[in-house]
């Protein structure tokens, strides 16, 4: 993940210590599949395979299912593992498994399983393991606050210049709506003050699965604080009274392509228990692995695992939201992967002052898209820290949480609009959705506007 935000405290709190012998190593492929046949699940009875949720956020918007819905077939899976491999993950909307050996030379024979299309290493790591970490971390926790005049406290300005408090004002906080949470660990969000109030449906590790999301990796904590605080004339967030899935898909360990295939993995989880809403603080182009890095070229929305996965959202009923990423002042200069996906929010970030701050990444995409395709505050954002305390940060990380918070709301007003329905909506709100360009997209918007607009 891109570093998205200068606060340094906790930001990659990676508790605990790897203990490994340098020499044993493990390596992970991700496996293209050539089919789904002889599967064992059937679209006659997606029940097997989706919550009710799930289906039935498909049937309002008159979606039907089709072969990305169904999993991976499981005899493939079966002749994987029989052949000595070990299956870490799986996306059945991209019909891959990322599989896990000690020998190279016997990877070399995946591509000769009749099933198999293609394989790609995706992560190179020690056989370690993780020493538990001895610092109780509830002993950080303070709570230490300040009481401002205003009902959003510190977050009043982040909250305003979205217009969001309007559709608060209207009874719109986010309530029967759910959010999906994806990125690193939320460390320390079950045991804040702010958060005490936080609806929290369910949590998952796709990087560590014997592992809770809440003893490592801060950034996901202070993403959902921007949504879920709920601390009159401290810290109130965009969508306090939603519910909530914390989803960790972030390895704070090392920077490999298989990040993406744990997001991916994170996404089709949240889309067959329900969510509505998935914010992503997270992107990706360099990896440490040079042979497996993304290219401009590659930005269309359809060549980047994450990026065809985040494409496919809307299509099953979901608003996607994913931070453009930091690196407007780096060469890299472009938004990440998923940031330069299809029918999702690609989120940039201001300064308060309205102005594009020099970090937010860029558009446009290869394929000539407008990219992002809306800003927020992303400098200077109050939010929680790991000690309860109201701490402020930089990073599209931030922008995006806050607007997929008031996103929510918007939605809650109007269920049986389609998401691309409520995306566009948002677009149109925008500061300059008459004019686009490369670096405000279609600019700040205004979520009492598109309320508006929907209603006629």
């Amino acid at each position: 993940m891109r570093k998205i935000t200068t606060l340094l405290l906790g930001l990659f709190m990676a508790l605990g210590t790897v203990a490994a012998d340098s020499a044993a190593r493990l390596y992970r492929y991700r496996v293209a599949l050539t089919d789904k046949r002889e599967n064992t699940y059937s679209l006659k009875n997606p029940e097997r395979f989706l919550s009710k949720k799930s289906l039935d956020r498909r049937a309002r918007f008159k979606l039907k299912l089709d072969e990305h819905d169904l999993p991976v077939t499981q005899k493939y899976l079966d002749g994987l593992r029989k052949a000595g491999f070990r299956v870490v993950t799986c996306s059945k909307w991209n019909n891959t498994v990322v599989v896990e050996t000690s020998d190279t030379l016997h990877a070399r024979s995946l591509t000769a399983l009749p099933y198999v299309k293609s394989a790609l290493r995706v992560w190179t790591g020690p056989a370690a393991v993780r020493q538990p970490d001895t610092l109780d971390r509830h002993t950080l926790v303070t709570n230490k606050r300040d009481t401002l005049d205003n009902y959003y406290g510190h977050a009043y300005g982040q909250t305003a210049m979205i217009n969001a408090q309007k559709l608060h004002e209207a009874g719109y906080r986010g309530e029967g709506m759910t959010i999906a949470v994806i990125d690193g660990g939320f460390y320390n969000a079950d045991c804040l003050a702010g958060l005490k109030n936080c609806r929290i449906l369910g949590t998952r590790n796709f990087v560590r699965p014997d592992k809770c999301v809440y003893e490592e990796l801060s950034h996901g904590m202070m993403v959902l604080s921007c949504i879920a605080a709920e601390t009159p004339n401290s810290l109130v967030g965009t969508a306090p009274r939603a519910g909530f899935y914390l989803l960790q898909s972030e390895d704070g360990d090392s920077e490999q392509a298989i990040e993406e295939d744990y997001w991916c993995a994170a996404v089709e989880y949240a889309d067959s228990i329900g969510a509505d809403l998935i914010t992503s603080s997270l992107g990706y182009n360099t990896f440490e692995d040079s042979a497996t890095s993304h290219h401009y070229y590659e930005q269309d929305g359809r060549t980047a695992p994450n990026s065809r996965v985040a494409s496919l959202a809307a299509s099953r009923g979901i608003i996607l939201l994913n931070s453009a990423g930091n690196s407007g002042d780096e060469t890299w200069k472009k938004v990440g992967f998923p940031g330069d996906a299809r029918d999702i929010l690609t989120v940039g970030a201001v300064q308060p002052n309205r102005v594009n701050t020099v970090f937010s990444s860029i558009g446009n995409t290869a394929d000539g898209r407008i990219k992002p395709d809306v800003m927020a505050q992303g400098q200077d954002v109050s939010l929680l820290d790991v000690d309860g305390a109201v701490t402020h940060a930089n990073g599209t990380s931030f922008s995006t949480p806050l607007l997929c918070g008031a996103v929510a709301c918007l939605w809650q007003a109007f269920p049986d609009r389609r998401p691309q329905e409520i995306m566009d909506a948002i677009r149109r709100s925008a500061d300059r959705a008459g004019r686009p360009d490369n670096i405000y997209g279609y600019g700040i918007p205004d979520l009492w506007k598109a309320f508006e607009s929907l209603k006629k």
